[in-house]
């Protein structure tokens, strides 16, 4: 790993580590990627039911994000439709359009196009748990700087998605819960840092904000729990977790 590549991926879990919601996730992946000259990217996790909603963070254009949800097309993208079954990462372009059999499938190429997503990497995502996902690197166009960018970094880019899914799927499951108490996401963090034997002031620094603030949330977090001690919440937090597993 070069010196630049391990810095611009060191800024990157930083980034991570301090997000709380999807902006701040988008924004993340986004910088890391630009870092590579790569401009457009969407990570897309598809829900455990039938019945549930993706979650797409994406800096697509937010037109096109709407209509691909607002239309499923995630239930017959071929791209999608691929990733479902893991495996190594791929690149697709206007040849895939060969496996796009239906009208359905054929118009969401064409419409995609009219957004500048003709080709891209796509990185399948099946964790241990069972959860899918897929991120994926576009372009207007397969030009040579693109594919040799794609084919340099693929192993990196595998390993940022992997590390976007599994800090996305812990901080934006909506399971903040401890005790059956429900936490906001500041307090939750706060206390999660807290569990892994951080300081207020440590805490602040990792999230950025004030010392102080994080004694705040955490000090919320121990009124809700109703324990006196920050040890007493951490515990709460622990017997939460195993209870998930």
């Amino acid at each position: 790993m070069t010196k630049d590549m391990q810095l611009l991926f060191e800024t990157f879990l930083e980034q991570l580590s301090e997000s709380v919601d999807e902006t701040d996730f988008r924004d993340a992946m986004a910088g890391a990627a630009a870092g590579l000259e790569l401009i457009t990217f969407a990570y897309l996790s598809l829900p455990p039911q039938r019945s549930g909603e993706p979650r797409l963070i994406s800096n697509y254009p937010a037109r096109w994000t709407a209509h691909y949800l607002q239309n499923r097309y995630q239930k017959v993208d071929p791209v999608i439709i691929r990733a479902r079954c893991g495996g190594c990462p791929f690149r697709w372009g206007p040849d895939m359009r060969g496996f796009a059999t239906s009208q359905v499938q054929q118009r969401l190429f064409e419409e995609a196009a009219e957004f500048s997503i003709r080709c891209g990497l796509t990185i399948p995502i099946v964790d241990r748990r069972g959860c899918i996902a897929a991120v994926t690197f576009a372009a207007d166009e397969p030009n040579p700087a693109f594919l040799r960018i794609a084919e340099r970094y693929e192993q990196a880019l595998q390993l940022m998605a992997t590390c976007f899914h599994i800090c996305v799927r812990r901080k934006l499951s909506g399971n903040r819960t401890v005790d059956g108490v429900s936490l906001t996401p500041r307090e939750y963090e706060c206390l999660q840092w807290a569990a892994r034997g951080k300081s207020a002031w440590d805490i602040g620094g990792i999230l950025g904000i004030k010392p102080r603030t994080a004694a705040f949330h955490l000090d919320n977090a121990k009124k809700k729990l109703g324990v006196r001690t920050k040890n007493q919440a951490i515990a709460l937090l622990a017997s939460s977790r195993s209870s998930m597993l």
